[in-house]
């Protein structure tokens, strides 16, 4: 309507409309530009204009091979992989059947419960820092994924049951009262039913997790002393001298942790679509 009325102005409307994404896209995009440019030149050409460090400064692989034969990286990456792993799986299996409970059945104390672990997700780390450091160091789990495991379900569990319980009250309650008809017990109800109902928000839900202890730093660095994950490593990078910091290899090894996430996230967009509206089944 406002083309036909005001061409003018809708065209002036347009423009700037465009110019604030474009600005929007190379203020969240150019940090990123630089850290790829910077993964690809040499030491000495950091200290360039620019202009000439973008055009002029010669490419070279040098710092991708510095990162794959650092024998602590690859470690780290497996240490990383195995910790994120299995804290997502730990957290998907408890976070299910507490959502199914929260959002399906009623009973006293379930909204304190619900509140209870939204305060508990809401506490800074290092708040928590002390007592679960005795209770790792205690359990004899310092320095191991176990540990890292353990320490890591005190932000993704809270998560994990928070987003599940919002999507498990959204599931039309006729799948459940279809299943129970035919016989099917709460447990088969969960798994046969609603689970691969859930699976958008599951999917969702695992993915976030996953970032967030793919990149956690805080736990990492306090619980373990050799075994230690990749953002631990890349923060302990050093260069020739005390007075070098190997900016290079330290972007090289940023990009090389940050594929994994990008290609996840772009294999499972649809579900994570999915799983950010909340729609379980439609019509």
């Amino acid at each position: 309507m406002l083309a036909k009325r005001n061409p003018a102005l809708y065209i002036v409307q347009r423009i700037l409309f465009y110019l604030l994404v474009i600005v929007i896209a190379f203020y969240l995009l150019f940090p990123f530009v630089w850290a790829i440019l910077t993964s690809f030149r040499k030491s000495g050409d950091l200290g360039l204009s620019p202009y000439n460090f973008i055009f002029h400064a010669q490419t070279t692989l040098s710092n991708y091979v510095t990162v794959f034969t650092n024998d602590n990286f690859i470690r780290g990456l497996g240490y990383s992989l195995i910790a994120a792993l299995g804290s997502v799986a730990l957290s998907l299996i408890i976070g299910s059947f507490a959502a199914y409970a929260l959002g399906r059945f009623r009973f006293r104390g379930k909204a304190a419960i619900l509140y209870i672990i939204l305060g508990v997700s809401v506490f800074p780390q290092i708040a928590v820092l002390g007592g679960l450091f005795l209770i790792i160091r205690n359990a004899g789990l310092f320095n191991t994924p176990t540990g890292l495991i353990f320490s890591y379900l005190i932000f993704t569990i809270p998560f994990t049951v928070w987003v599940l319980t919002s999507f498990v009250r959204d599931i039309p309650g006729e799948l459940e009262e279809a299943a129970l008809v035919d016989g099917a017990s709460p447990l088969v109800t969960l798994f046969r039913v609603l689970f691969p109902v859930m699976m958008p928000a599951l999917v969702t839900t695992g993915l976030l997790a996953f970032i967030n202890c793919w990149n956690e730093y805080l736990f990492a660095l306090t619980f373990t002393s050799t075994n230690r994950t990749v953002p631990v490593v890349i923060a302990n990078f050093s260069g020739a001298t005390q007075f070098d910091q190997p900016w290079g290899p330290i972007m090289a090894a940023s990009i090389v942790v940050t594929i994994p996430l990008i290609a996840l996230v772009l294999i499972f967009q649809r579900n994570i679509v999915s799983g950010l509206t909340a729609g379980a089944v439609k019509g």
